[in-house]
C-alpha cells in the first residue's frame, strides 16, 4: 500500500492521526468507551493502557493529529485548558523556581500564577511581552521558564515572539505559549521555535461549545515529562470528549477562514463607528503590533474587544441590544459570543490590576462566529443605536 504522505495542514486536519487500517472499516474514528485495557508487556506504569493515563486510542489519535498540524513530535490532551496550563507550569517549575510570565493573560492563568504558585514555593515576575530589553532585569539565576500568549486576552497584545524564543534559549528556559486565541491555523509556535504550545480545546480546535478540553504540544521528551505529572494529577480527557474533539478539529481550518475574514470586517466597521471609542484587533492597520502580527501570523483570529462610549452603562445596554450573538464566556464556537471580561473572564484581578492593563469595566469581548457577517455588522448597527444617548453620539 502506498505511504500516506500529508503535506498540507487542511489535509492533516482530515487524515493524520487516523487508525490505519481503519477499526473495521469505520470511516469515522469510533469512541472507545472502555477505562482500560488487557495489559500487552508494557514497561512501566506510565505505559499501561488506562482511561487516567491519557492513553486510550481516541486519545492517541488526537495526539497525532495535533502534532501533525502544529508540526511537533508529541501532544498530549488534557481535561481543560487549565489542566494543561497548571500541570505545564507544575512540569517545569518546582520548590525555589521563578517564572517569568506575561503581564495581560487570560484570567484563569492569572489567578493560577498571583493566588497559587506561591503554594509550591514558587515564584514568578510579569514582564513587558513588548519591551524584550527589560526582560534580563527580571531574570534570576532560578528562573527556570517563561509563559507568553499568542495574542493576550482581552487586549489582542502580540508580543515579540521572536524575541522570547531568542532569550529563553540563550538562557535555558523552557519556552511556554497559550497558542489558543490564534489557533494552529494562523500561528505554529513550535515551527517559530518554542518548547510547548498549549490550548484551550474547548475553543476554535473543538469549535462546538460542547466540550471542555486541553492540549500540550511539543517535543516528545517534554510531553513525556507533562504526561507523567498529568498521570498523577488525573487531569485526563475522556474517550466520547476525545471523540467530539476530534470530529471538531476536522473543519477547523474552513472555520478559521470565516472567522479570520468576518472579524477583520467587523473590527473595521467598530472601528469607523462614532459610537466606539477603540477597537483591538491585531488585523487593523491602527493595532500597535499590526506589523509583527502579519509577520508571524497566517491570519488574524476571529477574537477582538473594543470599548464603547458612554463606558460600562453603554456597554450593558450594547450587550442587551444585540439579537445574535450570545452573551456568555468562553469563545471559539461556531456561534458569536460577547462577554465583558471584567465581570467574567478577568473578574478575580483587582479592578487596579485590570486597569493598568486597559481592561476597563466597558470594555466588551467578541468572539465571532461563523455567521454572515453582514448579519453581524447589521444587527451590531442597531445595537449602538440603542445607546446614542449613553454614548453621546449626534
Amino acid at each position: 500500500m502506498k505511504e500516506k504522505k500529508f503535506k498540507d495542514i487542511e489535509t492533516k486536519l482530515i487524515h493524520s492521526g487516523e487508525p490505519d487500517p481503519r477499526v473495521q472499516g469505520a470511516v469515522s474514528m469510533p469512541i472507545f468507551q472502555s477505562a482500560m485495557f488487557e495489559t500487552r508487556k508494557e514497561e512501566g506504569y506510565h505505559d499501561i493502557q488506562y482511561i487516567r493515563l491519557n492513553n486510550t486510542p481516541n486519545a492517541q489519535a488526537l495526539h497525532e493529529k495535533l502534532a501533525a498540524i502544529e508540526g511537533a513530535e508529541d501532544a498530549l490532551v488534557t481535561s481543560s485548558g487549565m489542566a494543561a496550563i497548571s500541570t505545564t507550569l507544575l512540569t517545569f517549575l518546582h520548590n525555589g523556581d521563578h517564572l517569568l510570565v506575561q503581564n495581560c493573560l487570560y484570567g484563569g492563568t492569572h489567578d493560577f500564577v498571583t493566588k497559587d504558585l506561591h503554594t509550591f514555593g514558587i515564584s514568578y515576575d510579569f514582564i513587558d511581552g513588548n519591551d524584550p530589553e527589560s526582560w534580563e532585569k527580571k531574570r534570576r539565576p532560578n528562573t527556570k521558564a517563561i509563559y507568553v500568549e499568542t495574542m493576550t486576552n482581552p487586549m489582542l497584545e502580540v508580543a515579540d515572539h521572536k524575541a522570547v524564543v531568542t532569550f529563553a534559549k540563550k538562557h535555558g528556559l523552557v519556552s511556554m505559549i497559550d497558542n489558543t486565541f490564534a489557533s494552529p491555523i494562523n500561528f505554529r509556535p513550535i515551527e517559530h521555535g518554542f518548547d510547548l504550545s498549549l490550548h484551550s480545546g474547548t475553543k476554535y480546535l473543538n469549535g462546538h461549545s460542547d466540550i471542555v478540553a486541553g492540549a500540550v504540544i511539543g517535543s516528545s521528551e517534554l510531553i513525556s515529562k507533562v504526561k507523567h505529572r498529568l498521570d498523577h494529577l488525573g487531569g485526563s480527557l475522556d474517550p466520547h470528549a476525545c471523540f467530539l474533539l476530534h470530529r471538531g478539529m476536522k473543519t477547523l481550518a474552513l472555520r478559521m477562514k470565516q472567522h479570520n475574514e468576518s472579524a477583520l470586517k467587523i473590527a473595521r466597521f467598530l472601528e469607523e463607528h462614532n459610537a466606539v471609542a477603540n477597537v483591538n484587533y491585531p488585523g487593523l492597520m491602527s493595532h500597535p503590533q499590526h506589523n509583527r502580527a502579519g509577520q508571524l501570523f497566517d491570519g488574524f483570529s476571529g477574537m477582538l474587544s473594543f470599548e464603547p462610549k458612554g463606558g460600562k452603562t453603554a456597554a450593558e445596554q450594547f450587550m442587551k441590544n444585540v439579537s445574535i450573538p450570545i452573551i456568555t464566556v468562553s469563545l471559539g464556537g461556531v456561534e458569536s459570543l460577547l462577554t465583558r471580561p471584567a465581570a467574567t473572564s478577568h473578574s478575580g484581578m483587582s479592578p487596579e490590576d485590570r486597569k493598568k492593563l486597559g481592561i476597563t469595566d466597558g470594555l466588551i469581548r467578541v468572539s465571532v462566529g461563523v455567521e454572515a457577517t453582514e448579519d453581524l455588522i447589521e444587527d451590531f448597527a442597531e445595537a449602538f443605536e440603542a445607546i446614542r444617548t449613553i454614548a453621546s453620539i449626534s
